[in-house]
């Protein structure tokens, strides 16, 4: 069974270990397919170059690249005699998510594999990381791999909006079911629908006299719980591996995901850009922070790449 066919996974010569190539190895061996193992590299003492020739440079710039391509061709050699179907692609670039998104418009990359870490909040504001501009602007699905393993008989966690009536969240939810029940066939887990529904305005409640926050909570977790139970009956998912809670999605997603020790969470993100973005973050962008397993993040059918107008 083999859910992506032509995987580009990202690596990262600063660190010993890659454990985005180990998961994407991992991936490779259950499912098959072909494995590109990407690097994007550049020297920024290129830019004091400009004395030189021509060619000169450009000989600086190959040698670079062939030296972190025999490094790569070291890393994956193993894998390679193993029979694994292993292409290595090393380009120049001094912006890596620009590279990673290029390389994904112009091989159709149908799922990129990238390590990440927790990022502080100030500074993610401020100076987006990689990660998110590859989650911003990536046109297929991004795994980031975090240290949790894929032990067999576990839990994936889908992460739906059953609440809203808008087509967007309608279409990601089933990208979002979909594929979390094509993983879990892989990996011989069980999948969780989780939906996060918000709590009582409190100014609502001391403006209005007359507004009953009882009443609306229940109305509210009545609403939810009846959509997500007509999600989990169109894939037949049983009602005890359904959870409707109240809370911001960046507070339930991460609990429940520790309370079911969950090796993937799958999420949809819109992929918000410019100063949105900065000022209002996406939902999977702060969900991501707060989890220790792999997170999956699908883009809506109709998404296009900002890079691919430009």
């Amino acid at each position: 069974m083999s859910i992506y066919n032509n995987v580009l996974v990202v690596l990262d010569p600063t660190t010993e270990q890659q454990k985005a190539l180990d998961r994407a190895l991992e991936l490779t061996r259950k499912q098959g397919g072909k494995l590109t193992a990407f690097l994007s590299v550049y020297e920024f003492s290129y830019e004091m170059t400009t004395m030189l020739s021509g060619d000169e440079r450009e000989a600086m710039k190959q040698a670079v690249i062939k030296d972190r391509e025999i490094w790569l061709s070291g890393l994956l050699a193993p894998a390679t005699a193993a029979g694994l179907d292993i292409a290595i692609q090393v380009v120049w670039h001094n912006r890596p998510f620009e590279a990673v998104v290029k390389a994904v418009l112009e091989h159709n990359f149908d799922l990129v594999i990238k390590g990440t870490h927790d990022h502080d909040v100030l500074k993610s504001m401020i100076f987006t990381p990689t990660d998110w501009h590859i989650l911003r602007k990536c046109p297929c699905p991004v795994l980031l791999v975090k240290e949790h393993a894929w032990p067999e008989q576990g839990n994936i966690i889908a992460a739906v909006n059953a609440g809203s009536e808008q087509e967007h969240h309608k279409s990601l939810n089933k990208r979002v079911i979909t594929k979390a029940l094509q993983m879990a066939e892989l990996l011989h887990a069980k999948v969780h629908l989780v939906n996060a529904y918000p709590g009582t305005p409190v100014n609502i409640a001391i403006e209005i006299p007359e507004f009953n926050p009882q009443e609306y909570n229940s109305t509210m977790q009545r609403h939810h719980k009846d959509a997500v139970k007509l999600l989990a009956d169109d894939y037949a998912i049983p009602a005890e591996q359904c959870h409707v809670l109240e809370g911001m999605p960046e507070d339930v997603i991460p609990k429940l995901a520790r309370q079911l020790d969950a090796e993937m969470v799958l999420i949809g993100t819109i992929g918000r850009t410019g100063l949105s973005a900065a000022i209002i973050g996406n939902t999977a962008e702060h969900v991501i922070d707060r989890l220790d397993c792999d997170v999956l993040a699908l883009k809506p059918e109709n998404f296009v790449c900002p890079l691919e107008k430009s």
